[in-house]
């Protein structure tokens, strides 16, 4: 019996100098765990959720053509008598492109305008006599009417002149000169194109499921890779009023600036149009924790991680749209989520009311 008592107090003492150690005031102070000091809380970084401006971005390809467009013709068969213009001439409305023979017609205009002096010249003696009642009325009237003769032919004749200056109907580029002098034309004849392109259209297709977010006016930004990545800005001018029933898309036309004239019909552009501008919340998309189909984040509050789920919807620009769970001004956790747990204590760096959402580090670890 005296032995066991002996063993008892032995393994008493024991576990007494396990649990504690004598301070020099004679107080008893907890001893240091086998597994060592307590870890600090892990530092992360945060980001403020905030509202700024957001919208949709639809991407297509679409199709140059110029704001007006025509293949220069004659409107009467004639040789050509000159050539004014060399291919991709800039002109301007009303400038002269071809000259055709005439010599003919000068004739002509030149005995027009003799025979109108001469009826103006007897209308208006005759007009004098009838106010002496020396000439009957009935005179008067036919010469006042082979006055108003000569003055229709002369103006045919000039109209018959006209039609052999062919000139521009609009300021444009021509193409390609397609007549020489002494060449004889038709009106089946082309002589060039002309293209107005300081102003180009935009042809694109968007799906008809996004045809409600389509309205004139929306911006647009088109990329040129023949010109080495370059964006031309414009706008939408008009949404086509059928849809096609084989691909069921709506044709949209955008109207887009073009001083340069860098860009010319036919070519292919990457169209991003932008639609459905909003004030939105937004984060760093950084900090978005995906599951599955369930989304969330950390947010910092009171100096602890606490875990929330959110709806999020679009994403752009290293930014996600936050629809549900968040509200403005929460910390969210951008880099070092991995390591929280709800309701763990965390370490970082102040952030101000007027930081952007976007994360200075993309480490989700």
């Amino acid at each position: 019996m005296r032995c066991a008592a002996v063993i008892v107090l032995i393994a008493i003492g024991a576990v007494a100098l396990t649990g504690c150690s004598e301070r020099g005031d004679g107080q008893a102070t907890p001893a240091v765990s086998p597994a060592g000091p307590a870890s600090n809380p892990p530092r992360v970084e945060i980001a403020l959720a905030r509202v700024q401006p957001l919208h949709d971005t639809i991407e297509a390809l679409g199709t140059v053509t110029a704001n007006e467009s025509v293949t220069i013709i004659a409107k009467l068969t004639d040789t050509v008598s000159q050539v004014r213009f060399e291919d991709g001439d800039l002109v301007t409305a009303g400038e002269v492109l071809v000259e055709l023979t005439n010599r003919e017609e000068t004739a002509l205009l030149a005995e027009a305008e003799a025979n109108v002096v001469d009826a103006r010249a007897q209308h208006s003696r005759l007009v004098d006599l009838l106010k002496d009642a020396s000439v009957p009325e009935s005179q008067v009237d036919e010469a006042r009417a082979r006055l108003l003769a000569a003055e229709a032919r002369h103006e045919s004749i000039m109209a018959r002149l006209a039609d052999r200056l062919i000139r521009a109907p609009f300021s444009g580029i021509t193409g390609f000169r397609q007549v020489s002098a002494g060449a004889l034309l038709s009106p089946s004849t082309p002589i060039t194109t002309l293209d107005d392109i300081a102003t180009i259209k935009l042809d694109f297709t968007v799906p008809e499921l996004l045809l409600a977010d389509l309205a004139p006016g929306l911006e647009v930004n088109a990329v040129s890779a023949a010109l080495g990545n370059r964006v031309f800005k414009g706008s939408v001018r008009t949404i086509g009023s059928r849809i096609d029933p084989v691909t069921r898309a709506v044709t949209v036309r955008a109207v887009i600036d073009n001083p340069d004239l860098l860009l010319r019909p036919g070519m292919l552009l990457t169209v991003r149009l932008q639609s459905r501008p909003r004030e939105a919340l937004v984060i760093a998309d950084a900090a978005l924790i995906q599951e599955g189909t369930t989304v969330s984040v950390f947010v910092v509050d009171e100096g602890k991680a606490a875990r929330r789920k959110i709806v999020v919807g679009q994403r752009a620009a290293e930014l996600a749209e936050v629809l549900e769970g968040l509200v403005p001004g929460d910390a969210v956790v951008t880099a070092g989520q991995l390591k929280l747990r709800d309701g763990m204590p965390v370490q970082h760096q102040p952030v101000e009311d007027g930081e952007p959402a976007a994360a200075p580090s993309r480490d989700r670890g």
